[in-house]
C-alpha cells in the first residue's frame, strides 16, 4: 500500500512558486478542485494543520534557491486571506530578503473586507508588498454565485465587487477570473470586470473522476 505524500506548504508549477497556507475557505463550490484531488501534479496540499509562520518561512527557505522564480503566488486548497497576518508577514519577508526581484500575488475568492472586517485590507496588503491579486469572482450575478460557489456570507458577491473597485484604487494589478461552467455568462463576468477596471480570464473546469 502506497504511503500517502507529506502535505506541502511550497509547491511549484513551471517556474511559479507557490505557498498553501491554509484549507480553510467559506466558499464551498462545487467545482472545486480539492473536491476531487488530493493535491496538484506530485503535491499533497491536504493539510494536516494550518503551518505556522515560522513552518512556511522555513519551507520557503528551503526552495527559494532551487529557480529563478518569475513569481511567488498565495495559492493552495484553502482561501489565503483567512490568514491575512501570515500573507503579510511572509510577504514583508520575502520583501526584505529578495527585494524587488520577485513579484507577489495572491489569488484569492475576493472576500478579505468580511473575513478581516474593520481592517483595511487592501492597503495592509500593497504596503506588504503584495503586487497583484486574482480575484475569482465565478458569476455573473449574485444568484449564480450563491448557486455554484455556495458562500457561508450573504453578502460575498456584493464584498468581492467592493474588494476588486477598491484593489484598483490602490493601483493594484487586479485580474478577475471565471470558471468554465454552464452555469456562468461568462461574457457577463468579462464586462464586470471591464467596468471595474480589471483584466479578465477564464479558467479551465477540471472535472472530477471517479
Amino acid at each position: 500500500m502506497a504511503t500517502k505524500k507529506k502535505p506541502s506548504v511550497a509547491y511549484w508549477l513551471e517556474n511559479t512558486l507557490y505557498l498553501n497556507i491554509t484549507n480553510r475557505c467559506h466558499n464551498n463550490c462545487y467545482f472545486c478542485l480539492r473536491n476531487f484531488r488530493d493535491g496538484i501534479g506530485s503535491f499533497n496540499l491536504k493539510l494536516n494543520k494550518e503551518p505556522a509562520i515560522s513552518e512556511v518561512l522555513t519551507e520557503l527557505q528551503e526552495v527559494l534557491n532551487l529557480k529563478n522564480w518569475r513569481e511567488i503566488v498565495f495559492c493552495g486548497f484553502g482561501e489565503p486571506l483567512e490568514r491575512l497576518d501570515c500573507v503579510l508577514e511572509v510577504s514583508n519577508w520575502i520583501k526584505r530578503n529578495h527585494g524587488k526581484m520577485t513579484a507577489l500575488r495572491i489569488d484569492t475568492n475576493g472576500q478579505g473586507f468580511l473575513l478581516n472586517r474593520g481592517r483595511n485590507v487592501i492597503n495592509e496588503l500593497k504596503t506588504a508588498g503584495i503586487d497583484k491579486l486574482s480575484v475569482s469572482l465565478n458569476a455573473h450575478d449574485k444568484k449564480t454565485y450563491m448557486e455554484v460557489c455556495r458562500p457561508s456570507f450573504e453578502n460575498a458577491f456584493e464584498s468581492i465587487l467592493e474588494f476588486v473597485e477598491k484593489a484598483k484604487e490602490e493601483a493594484l494589478d487586479v485580474e478577475v477570473t471565471a470558471v468554465t461552467i454552464p452555469e456562468v455568462d461568462l461574457k457577463k463576468v468579462g464586462e464586470i470586470a471591464e467596468k471595474l477596471g480589471a483584466r479578465f480570464r477564464t479558467r479551465a473546469y477540471i472535472p472530477g473522476f471517479w
